[in-house]
């Protein structure tokens, strides 16, 4: 049997205020064809259809879409909710949505009741763990602890159940949407750390042929048997180095697994730059991030002028602005209090402008401000003084 396995969609979701919808649109159009082109038995999404719990009209619209252009294709596509998705809406219609060959599992008590498939080789029992919020279904579940171990365990327990009570050979696939260890994470996940604790062992998913995660964003291997597919596109500049891509899983007659990545479309390239504005603005070498979503770190001692506009007069897609100076090293070994003994108010406020720009104190304009500013605050004490 042939899956293809997909996640983490974020429909809605913006990167720096740019839109992805357009982006997101041309996936999905990579989606159907590669569904066709690859003659996939079934297509698999590991939660987080969408961004946020109440998407925008715009996401709902190509969701909506996207699901007509999946049951035209007449290839079964089974679909959990994520940690960004409300559960209830997501699945709201399920059980007509169903005989479209679209199914959807939201609801955590649906856990060990399969998605039945069958190819030339017999059957395959495809199970849907939607995201589990600990403290809102342990008890449900059974599970021993309010902890994301514990309540994954005990679903799987279940699915286990249900498997053992299968006909022989049956082959079974489990979608997850969770941290499981030895993932590598990047800043645009939502943290679902409880109880200090976050991640998973790969050992909770014992038992079944292909486990086909969800949360990551980054497309990566925990072991033969479970994977991350990863999100289709960058939603931050950590993940300006992933190769975004699907995976296409083969599942042959013992539930043996092979596995090779398909890309995704790129629509703009994220490029991260480092250096002074200088350095941004005159090397050659940045020439091929022109066209890029660009985030820079300038690293000059003094903030320079209007650094925004003169960094997207080279790159117009500029999107994010760190600022990151070079100092010296700092002595370390003289304390606070013995660095400001015997020093005016006006003496430590430049020492601080130097310390913040790593060593390039205020010019004349900018010390006859900081005059006119202490000059004020003693006026004003003294008027509230006198007052007293």
């Amino acid at each position: 049997m042939r899956l293809l396995h997909t996640s983490d969609w974020h429909l809605g979701r913006s990167l720096h205020r740019v839109s992805m919808l357009d982006a997101q649109a041309a996936f999905l159009d990579h989606l159907v064809a590669a569904v066709r082109e690859h003659e996939v038995d079934a297509v698999l999404v590991s939660g987080d259809v969408y961004d946020r719990a109440v998407p925008p009209l715009a996401a709902v619209e190509l969701f909506d879409d996207a699901l007509h252009r999946l049951a035209a294709a007449g290839v079964p596509t089974v679909m959990i909710s994520g940690n960004h998705d409300s559960a209830r809406r997501l699945g709201v219609g399920a059980g007509l949505i169903e005989r479209a060959g679209i199914h959807l599992r939201t609801d955590p008590a649906g856990c060990a009741a399969p998605v039945l498939l069958a190819d030339a080789h017999g059957p395959v029992a495809c199970y849907g763990l939607p995201y589990l919020e600990p403290a809102l279904v342990r008890e449900r579940l059974g599970a021993e602890r309010t902890a994301h171990e514990a309540v994954l365990a005990a679903a799987m327990r279940s699915v286990r159940e249900d498997l053992a009570g299968r006909e022989a050979g049956t082959r079974s696939v489990v979608l997850a949407h969770a941290f499981v260890a030895g993932g590598q994470e990047s800043d645009s996940e939502r943290d679902i750390t409880v109880g200090g604790v976050a991640a998973v062992p790969a050992g909770v998913f014992d038992g079944v042929d292909y486990v086909a995660l969800g949360h990551l964003h980054g497309a990566q291997t925990v072991t033969d048997r479970i994977r991350y597919s990863g999100s289709p596109l960058a939603y931050s500049f950590s993940e300006a180095a992933h190769r975004k891509t699907m995976w296409l899983v083969d599942l042959d007659a013992r539930g043996e697994v092979t596995a090779e990545r398909i890309d995704c479309p790129v629509p703009r390239p994220l490029a991260r730059l480092h250096g002074t504005l200088g350095e941004l603005l005159d090397d050659p070498r940045h020439a091929r991030h022109e066209a890029s979503f660009v985030e820079a770190t300038l690293t000059d001692a003094v903030r320079p002028a209007d650094p925004m506009p003169r960094l997207a007069a080279r790159f117009p897609h500029v999107l994010s602005l760190v600022f990151a100076p070079e100092r010296a090293p700092e002595d370390t070994a003289d304390s606070y209090a013995r660095r400001l003994r015997g020093r005016s108010d006006q003496q430590i406020a430049e020492d601080f402008v130097a310390h913040v720009r790593g060593g390039s104190g205020p010019d004349g304009d900018e010390s006859a401000v900081l005059h006119g500013a202490f000059d004020d605050v003693r006026v004003d004490a003294g008027v509230r003084e006198v007052a007293g």
